[in-house]
Parts: structure tokens; sequence; C-alpha cells
């Protein structure tokens, strides 16, 4: 009498609950996983801005959300520079710093009567040079990221405050106003169009560019990248100039805001700029971001300033909540990694 097929032999349905789950199976939730936790951070936005409707009667005035706009503007164009940098597996901590110094370069420069086309430049030059310092340290001398932007972030906040010996450049022109404070079509903000336009360059480069795959490839595993050929110092670097320059420009729309250059524009946004590029999936490890994710977690550290100015919560405690953002963001961050086994 032959024998009875054992339990999971071919043909055989196994038994509820028994052993691993089928691949399929297993590869459908991890996608539903995956999925979910690219939405996450839209739908915090969508929430919170929900939220603020229903508790302040004067979140949905056109004047409040135009503020908005132009406050989480400066945060989400440095961000979108952090994105490359944490993409490719850096930090860069000297970003406020860097804000401000080329800030006030710029408005010096337009202080001595130089037309606002050239002050634009020489503020985004000036970023990009701090971009290349970075990189330099960073691939030739074999400091890792998090020293050598520290050290850059004391540096160019010393170097601000030399220049100017502590005090705003001011007597600007009206005209440098309609930078941080102009419409178009007298319904969008300036600083919102000028987004959208470096969110779309930034998305392309990403996408449609060598430094953008080769961005993900150094942040996944540089060893691997260089063993495929790829020139990984020249990359880093124009990442880290990139990064830079964006944040050159940032430190303009910063100072046409205050019709000012202040030489300590710019502390704690480095927390700002990093919590928002790991809140919109970002990895701290490096290998992992998007544009769209940085946008979003920008506007919810922005949604999250603004309405607690309207809710009356103390500007302390609006820190304390940041960093606990900051910290719940790196928590996810790493349970995903486990997860994923990286």
């Amino acid at each position: 009498m032959a024998n009875a097929p054992s339990e999971g032999a071919t043909g055989t349905k196994p038994v509820a609950g028994a052993g691993v789950a089928p691949p399929v199976e297993a590869r459908e939730r991890a996608s539903f996983r995956d999925w979910v936790e690219r939405l996450l951070p839209f739908a915090s936005v969508v929430a919170l801005f929900v939220a603020l409707s229903i508790l302040s009667p004067y979140f949905l005035t056109v004047q409040n959300l135009s503020s908005v706009a132009r406050q989480s503007a400066v945060i989400t164009v440095m961000s979108l520079g952090m994105t490359l940098v944490m993409i490719s597996g850096g930090i860069d901590l000297s970003v406020g710093s860097v804000m401000a110094f080329a800030g006030i370069c710029g408005t010096m420069m337009l202080a001595l009567h130089w037309p606002l086309g050239a002050a634009l430049i020489g503020a985004t030059l000036a970023g990009a040079l701090w971009g290349l310092l970075n990189s330099g340290l960073i691939t030739l001398l074999g400091v890792s990221p998090f020293i050598a932007t520290l050290g850059t972030m004391g540096a160019a906040r010393g170097l601000t405050l030399v220049m100017t010996n502590g005090m705003p450049v001011v007597n600007l022109p009206a005209s440098f106003g309609w930078l941080g404070d102009g419409n178009l079509a007298r319904v969008v903000p300036v600083p919102l169009a000028i987004l959208l336009v470096l969110a779309a360059l930034t998305g392309f480069i990403l996408k449609y560019t060598r430094l953008g795959r080769y961005a993900y490839a150094i942040g996944s595993n540089v060893e691997a990248a260089r063993y495929a050929g790829i020139p990984v110092r020249r990359y880093l670097a124009a990442i880290y100039v990139f990064a830079g320059a964006l944040t050159g420009f940032a430190g303009m729309i910063e100072g046409s805001r205050l019709m000012t250059g202040q030489p300590t524009a710019g502390q704690g946004y480095e927390l700002n700029v990093i919590a928002a590029v790991v809140i919109g999936g970002a990895s701290l490890s490096g290998g992992e971001g998007t544009v769209s994710g940085a946008i979003a977690g920008a506007f919810l550290m922005g949604l999250i300033s603004n309405g607690s100015n309207l809710l009356g919560v103390s500007p302390f405690w609006q820190q304390v909540l940041i960093g606990g953002v900051i910290v719940l963001a790196v928590a996810v961050d790493e349970l995903r990694k486990r997860r994923h086994g990286r």
C-alpha cells in the first residue's frame, strides 16, 4: 500500500499558519508597506493641514497661506540640495551658516549698487564654494561628512560675523523685496515659483542624469560604486557644490524677506533641513530619497511652525517639538532599515 504524501509535499495544501508565507504574499506585503511609507509624509501634511484648519480660524486665510509658502520656501530650497547629499550617503551641517554667509555676500553687493542679477550669482557662487570645500575635506582628506561640515559650519558663521562686525547689512534697494515678498500674476508667491523651478531641476537631475544615478549608487555602496568605475570624488564634489549653490540662493530669498543681510540668519536651519529630508523618506545611511518627499517634509515642518504660532505655542516648546519629530523620523528610518536587513 502506497505511503500517504507527507504534509507540505507537492500537490498538497500547506497547513494554515505552518511554515513561511509564500514568496508572492511576502512580496505583496512588503510592497504594501513600502507604498504606505512613501505616502506617509504626504498624508501627514494633509492631516496637519486639516487639523489646523479646524483649530484656527486664521489658518485658511490667503495672507497666512502665502506666509507659509514664503517661509517654507527657504527651508525647502535647501532641502533639495540636502536630498542629493543624503542620497549619496553624506550630510551637511553647514547649510545654516553657509546660507547666512551667502546672503551677506549678496546683500553687500546690492548695498554697493551691484545689479540684482549679479548679486544673486555672487551669493550662489559663494554657497557653491563652501560646497566645494566640504567635498574636498571629505574626498581628499578623508574627513567624515559629519565632522567636515561641522567644522565649516563654525568657519562660515565666524567669517560672516567678521565680514559684518556682527552688524546687519541695510539700505538695500526696494526692488530686492520682490524676490521674497513679490507675487507672479498677483497670486503665486515668487519664492514658491522659484521653488517649483528648482524642484523640477533637482528631480530631472535625480531621474535622468548620471549625477542622480551615481548619487544613489554611491549612497547604497560606495566601494561597489568605485569597482563599477564611477569617479566617486568627482561626483561627490558635484553633489556638494550643487547643494551649496542652492543654499546660497536660499540665502538671498531669506535676505529679501527680511530686507536686510543678517549675519545671524539661519541659526538652527540645519536641523530643520535634515528633519525635512528624513521625514520625506531619505535614509541617513544613503541610497534613498526623493524630491517630492523632501518638499512634503519641509512643508510639514513649516506647518508645524505656523500652526504653533497661530495656536500660541511657546517658541521654546516648538524647539522641543521639532527635536521630537527629528528623533521619530530617524527611529522610523532605523526600523525600516532593520526590516529590510540593511
